[in-house]
């Protein structure tokens, strides 16, 4: 199972689909073969709508996501199930 964190604080974001983490890998900047985690801000997510991004990854996200002000750096991980 993928579960996504926010990777400053650790609290649990919610757990991907293999679509999910796939939107994520595919239209988001990984800076190595081994990256993980993003950086998630207002135009992230808009950017990430407007590449028709999972709806319920963005709605998990949006909850996340300060309105006003700096993005978070969240990270994925592989976990047993």
């Amino acid at each position: 199972m993928t579960r996504l964190y926010n990777k400053q604080t650790g609290a649990l974001i919610g757990a991907l689909t293999d679509e999910q983490l796939r939107d994520l890998i595919d239209l988001l900047v990984e800076e190595s073969a081994d990256d993980r985690d993003y950086y998630i801000d207002r135009d992230t997510l808009d950017y990430l709508e407007e590449n028709q991004a999972d709806p319920a990854l963005l709605q998990m996200l949006r909850a996340h996501v300060p309105e006003e002000g700096e993005g978070i750096d969240i990270e994925w991980r592989d976990e047993p199930a």
